[in-house]
């Protein structure tokens, strides 16, 4: 072998997915599902929309977009999360994830650091919900965060997605975990 193809043959690949086209296109229509929940619940909160978030309490209106969940927070880890309410500093961390997290899962790119980040809000969230009202452990908050996990593990960006573009940039090329 030379040493030509030695390297070749130790040189990282990006990993194709063996999905039959029903399950790609079905997990890639979960993907953007979740990005309609994550965008649409950013947009509510910055422009109250009036659906969850009434135009007054908007954040362009001042409002603060984590003080509706986190001050009603009560149970296990209640104290804590409200105490973290009505915090500038935790508004835009919540609202830049949300944004973030929901346009990676709309492109089909950063699937993996949306997945990470989501799943963690995610299960912030779950936690700040306990105890849960209509079952003792699983809500929507805890399925997305797998849902998340599973939808970056299976390439999901790369159906209906930008995925396999963006997997062949120099960039993620260089830093596979941007995949």
């Amino acid at each position: 072998m030379t040493t030509a193809s030695a390297h070749q043959a130790s040189a990282p690949t990006v990993r194709e997915t063996s999905l039959s086209p029903v399950a790609a296109f079905t997990f890639a229509i979960v993907r953007l599902l979740l990005a309609v929940e994550f965008l649409w619940a950013f947009f509510d909160k910055t422009f109250g929309l009036g659906i969850a978030t009434p135009a007054e309490r908007a954040w362009i209106e001042g409002g603060s977009p984590t003080t509706g969940y986190l001050a009603n927070s009560e149970g296990t880890f209640g104290g804590f999360f409200s105490s973290l309410a009505d915090n500038v500093f935790i508004d835009w961390l919540f609202m830049l994830g949300l944004l973030g997290i929901g346009l990676a899962l709309l492109l089909g790119i950063g699937m993996r650091i949306a997945a990470v980040s989501g799943a963690v809000l995610m299960m912030l969230m779950w936690l700040a919900s306990l105890p849960l009202a209509n079952n003792p452990f699983v809500d929507y908050h805890l399925v997305d965060a797998v849902l998340l996990i599973g939808l970056a593990a299976i390439l999901a960006g790369d159906t209906l997605g930008l995925g396999k573009r963006w997997a062949s940039t120099d960039l993620v090329q260089r830093f596979p975990w941007l995949r």
